[in-house]
């Protein structure tokens, strides 16, 4: 049994409370909490406001590479994925693994203690597969992730990613080879295979297996039909839904309904379904999503710094989605910053402040991207994960601000302390194990530009690429 001590603890449904000592068992879960107490001998002491950790809901960790590379011209979205392309070109299970440790690390140090990793690179550049037992084995970067997610001491879930067209009715691109398995079947055999592999060498508590669909772009109705009828249904299922206007535009015009009344039209939309952005979508889009209960991993740093619009987060909670936060590229690893992005989106869009709550905000980067990844949300309240994260609350940017609102003026900056499991593994920005994050990324980011670059883009594809927005 581990204890702890918080000076001062956020607690549902949103109040401060001092003196909070937390009792937790071997497996990290929480079994006893007392309020108004003192440290007892042995307790860990957290200082500061102690709120529960953040659970990120969308993660693309290879995309870290790009901050601060894509701002020197104008463009958009469209523009923009050229640049991940050739990041992902480059990726090895080897880099991948160094690149996965400092980018989770870097989460970890933040506040996020578990990451749903929404993964479509499967494949060496060309598209074949790995698979023998010098190169990893046919899982080789699904594994570097888990060993990076493990080291890092971040919970993962790590959604493997059905990718099979460049658009609709359009073939795969040379730069997408490796996302691809070819068909719907050859893909939910290797995510079988995966799953097993996963649970047979980690914890469920520390990797676990969840589906992802890339977009309705990407993986066409025949597939859609037969993933729905196939998959489990008691795993994870995530999906980028009406991410850009075109795709809703091309949708419309290749099936005749929304991306959001593709996947109803296939019965996609439930509880255990995970939509990511939502940003554009008809008020009809809105209440699918709210009456079937899905969670919405909104990513606002994220769809800003790519010019991607402003969701209607407000309008999907009040339908009956659940709200969750996502880190997306990495812009930012900041659950804080995500948390005010989220609500300024909304006051921006709608000329009100207060449209989500401090503790609206708490409970969707918790609670929200908790339920996104199939896991136990995290808190101090007894069967949840004593996941913690203390906030220094008399730094330049939160001295004076009343406990229950650092929500809207913290961030990771003032993280004083990240407990995972009820264990201590950061401390004033350092992990207890790897350090600080800055020389870990530095030298990953370092490997990454030294790569060899991927061949050269056919005559053919660009092409292709041509007929897209």
């Amino acid at each position: 049994m581990n204890t702890l001590w918080c000076e001062q603890a956020w607690m549902e449904p949103g109040e401060i409370a001092t003196g909070v000592r937390v009792e937790c068992d071997d497996s990290g879960i929480v079994r006893r909490v007392t309020r108004a107490t003192e440290p007892a001998p042995g307790d860990l002491v957290l200082d500061g406001v102690v709120f529960p950790a953040a659970a990120n809901a969308h993660s693309h960790a290879f995309h870290r590479v790009l901050r601060g590379r894509t701002h020197a011209g104008t463009g958009t979205f469209w523009t923009w994925r050229n640049a991940m392309y050739q990041a992902a070109a480059v990726l090895t299970p080897e880099v991948y693994e160094e690149l996965g440790t400092a980018v989770y690390t870097e989460m970890v140090a933040a506040g996020w203690t578990s990451v749903a990793e929404f993964h479509y690179v499967h494949h060496r550049p060309d598209g074949t597969p790995y698979g023998e037992p010098y190169d990893g084995g046919p899982h080789a970067l699904e594994l570097a992730l888990a060993r990076a997610a493990v080291t890092a001491g971040i919970r993962l879930t790590l959604l493997d990613t059905c990718y099979l067209s460049s658009g609709f009715g359009a073939p795969i691109l040379p730069e997408q080879a490796r996302f691809s398995d070819g068909t719907a079947e050859a893909w939910l055999t290797r995510w079988q295979s995966l799953r097993a592999t996963v649970a047979e060498s980690f914890p469920a508590s520390e990797v676990s297996v969840g589906a992802a669909l890339h977009s309705v772009r990407a993986v066409d109705e025949p597939a859609l039909a037969f993933i729905a009828r196939n998959l489990p249904g008691d795993v994870p299922l995530h999906i980028h839904l009406s991410e850009q206007p075109a795709e809703n535009r091309d949708c419309l015009e290749a099936t005749g309904t929304t991306p959001t009344g593709l996947l109803a039209r296939h019965d996609l939309l439930s509880e255990r379904l995970t939509v990511v952005h939502a940003t554009h979508l008809t008020p009809q889009d809105i209440d699918l999503l709210g009456n079937a209960r899905v969670t919405v991993a909104m990513c606002p740093t994220t769809e800003a710094d790519l010019a991607d619009g402003i969701g209607p987060a407000r309008a999907l909670q009040d339908a009956g989605a659940v709200v969750a936060l996502g880190t997306d590229q990495h812009a930012v690893v900041d659950p804080w910053l995500e948390m005010r992005a989220l609500e300024h989106g909304e006051r921006l869009a709608g000329g009100r402040r207060g449209r989500f709550s401090p503790g609206d905000l708490v409970r969707a980067v918790a609670a929200g991207g908790a339920r996104a990844q199939g896991r136990v949300p995290a808190g101090l309240v007894p069967g949840q994960v004593c996941d913690l994260v203390a906030l220094d609350h008399a730094s330049a940017r939160t001295v004076g601000s009343s406990p229950a609102q650092l929500p809207m003026t913290a961030t990771a900056q003032d993280v004083n302390a990240v407990v995972v499991g009820g264990e201590l593994l950061v401390l004033n920005g350092r992990h207890s194990r790897l350090g600080l994050p800055g020389p870990l990324l530095a030298a990953a980011i370092a490997r990454v530009d030294g790569a060899a670059p991927a061949e050269a883009i056919t005559a053919e594809a660009a092409t292709i690429r041509k007929a897209q927005p």
